[in-house]
């Protein structure tokens, strides 16, 4: 896995580098209807727009991600509410009935061929 990171990581560093080495001109940004106009180097202009672009779309799926938050929180304590009732369950039961298999674990015994199926 970490050499997965490295392999995007090195080239696509290594191309923002390259962008912003060769994009140092000074470019313009006016905010229309606001009179307010900014000087600043292309790379840095680029960069934060890819930069704003990449917040708001994590916003957005961590919005999205909400229903699937909540139901996982409710079905958390709906565990935690059934195994503290189960828990309190198996106290009141006498010692003996307390390990009681699953019923996964039960095999059936089959019976041998000419002999009837025990009970």
């Amino acid at each position: 896995m970490r050499l997965v990171h490295w392999v995007v990581t090195l080239p696509l560093a290594l191309i923002v580098v390259i962008f912003a080495v060769s994009n140092r001109a000074d470019v313009v940004v006016t905010f229309w209807p606001l009179p307010v106009t900014l000087g600043a180097p292309l790379y840095l202009v680029v960069l934060l727009a890819l930069l704003v672009g990449f917040l708001i779309g994590e916003f957005l799926a961590w919005l999205n991600a909400g229903r699937t938050r909540r139901a996982l929180r409710q079905s958390k304590r709906r565990i935690e509410a059934l195994e503290s009732e189960l828990a309190a369950t198996q106290a009141q039961l006498p010692q003996g009935e307390a390990a009681i298999p699953p019923a996964a674990s039960v095999q059936p015994r089959l019976a041998a061929p000419g002999h009837p199926a025990p009970h």
